[in-house]
């Protein structure tokens, strides 16, 4: 069989693989790329941009049954229509395919193959019957919802299948007490579903400090969501009447839940299983993520991978770095690096999360002198007055060099303050910058100042 042959191939077409491939046929290389299910990604069609969209109307209905608080009388009877929001939801999407869509068509330099992707042989690519090869291959295949043992047989929901319904579920079950959960859980409590949460371990996001956990957990179950915590032993099965039921053999509390929905929220697995990296010799780990270096390559000369399969961050906005790593590197002589890169990340409840650096936890492990800031919302003025004052603010600063470690922005606009302490993290530059400069009044962001004024030892 003929091979079709191309300067680069890439495998997906996420937050790497997409810029990449426009990237690679701007500077004219011949380019095949590929893409199994839908142009965008995880982030544009079933991630960042359709959840964010539920969050939103969300916190429309949010504000509908809280007017009150702030002397706004609005009547009884709000209510969401989901088919609208999903109809919001999937011209959103459609309005971004149908852009890359056109730009791809238009691109004389990039071939495109609808189908899967796998090795034949070494660099070497088998997609819909045809052979394709390049000395450049570039794996962008992202990752899925993790299945847990015990759920074989039930009619389960994931993070991408929930975005389809059109009815509102009565009771929303939900297996994992994480990010994706408590989003998905916070969001349709407020549409009007009853929610239950359900974590194997004895607090939610056991990622964050302890701190940070317990206050998403008291403000979530302030809302109504029910928790069931040192879950074990779970399982499911599909009742006669369509309804799930878990088994949860929790400490305290029945020993099984039955909801009329049930979404599987217990991590993410990448999508390797189905590449044939054997055929090529790339090395993956135990749960199959593709090992690479500093530079995103792996143990093949000539075959990167980058996004959500390489391990390396799982997040749109590093996947989106991991191509400007290779890019750049390639095109313009940089010598950017993974390493380069400091963690960041929202959990968008609402009040978000916004995350940068070590956790207090990791730091102290690592061995760190601390000193610590930290300031509760409800001392600053402006989120008084927007009546939002759940949540803190906090830094862990190096004692010996006065650089900041890590920061956590849980409360209003935390998603977007946390930018703020992540430059000067980048700059590399001491707290004392940011405590002695001059802030906006009336922002929840001038805290930010006072909070570094304040600082404590960490033991």
């Amino acid at each position: 069989m003929t091979k079709l042959q191309f300067d680069a191939i890439i495998i997906g077409s996420g937050q790497a693989g997409t810029p990449l491939a426009f990237k690679m046929a701007s500077k004219g290389k011949k380019v095949a790329f590929i893409e199994r299910e839908h142009l965008g990604g995880t982030c544009l069609n079933v991630g960042c941009t359709p959840t964010k969209t539920y969050v939103a109307s969300a916190r429309r209905m949010w504000d509908a049954q809280h007017g009150e608080e702030l002397g706004v009388m609005i009547p009884n009877g709000a209510k969401v229509d989901l088919q609208k929001v999903k109809a919001r939801k999937d011209a959103l999407i459609k309005g971004s395919v149908d852009g890359i869509t056109a730009g791809v068509e238009k691109n004389e330099n990039i071939n495109f193959f609808k189908g899967e992707a796998s090795f034949s042989g070494h660099k070497t690519i088998q997609v819909n019957g045809e052979q394709l090869t390049a000395e450049e291959i570039y794996i962008n295949v992202g990752g899925r919802a993790f299945i847990p043992e015990g759920f074989e047989g039930v009619d389960y929901l994931t993070n991408q299948s929930i975005l389809q319904l059109e009815k509102l579920p009565e009771h929303l079950v939900i297996v994992g007490g994480s990010y994706i959960g408590l989003e998905f859980g916070q969001m349709f409590k407020r549409f009007g579903s009853k929610v239950t949460i359900i974590e194997r371990g004895p607090g939610i996001i056991s990622r964050e400090d302890e701190e940070v956990s317990e206050h998403i957990y008291n403000f979530l179950k302030d809302e109504g969501i029910d928790f069931r915590l040192n879950a074990s032993c779970l399982s499911g099965r599909q009742n006669a009447d369509g309804t799930i039921t878990v088994k949860v053999d929790c400490e305290q509390g029945p020993p099984e839940i039955t909801g009329s929905h049930l979404l599987l929220a217990v991590g993410r697995t990448p999508n390797t299983d189905s590449l044939n990296l054997e055929a090529t010799g790339v090395q993956s780990n135990q749960r199959g993520y593709i090992q690479v270096d500093d530079y995103l390559q792996t143990n093949v000369e000539g075959i990167y991978a980058l996004g959500d399969c390489n391990g390396k961050g799982a997040f749109t906005h590093t996947a989106y770095n991991d191509y400007e790593i290779i890019a750049e590197n390639k095109f313009d002589g940089k010598n950017r690096k993974v390493s380069d890169r400091i963690l960041t990340y929202g959990l968008f409840v609402d009040p978000p999360l916004g995350r940068a650096g070590l956790t207090k936890r990791e730091a102290l492990e690592k061995g760190f002198s601390l000193l610590e800031a930290k300031r509760p919302m409800s001392r600053i003025s402006r989120a008084k007055e927007k009546g939002e004052t759940k949540g803190f603010m906090s830094a862990i600063i190096d004692a010996k060099t006065n650089k900041i470690l890590g920061a956590s922005v849980l409360g209003v606009g935390g998603d977007e303050i946390i930018s703020s302490i992540l430059n000067l993290m980048y700059a590399d530059a001491p707290y004392t910058i940011v405590r002695d400069s001059v802030q906006p009044h009336p922002t929840i962001s001038e805290l930010i100042p006072t909070m570094l004024e304040g600082l404590t030892e960490v033991s």
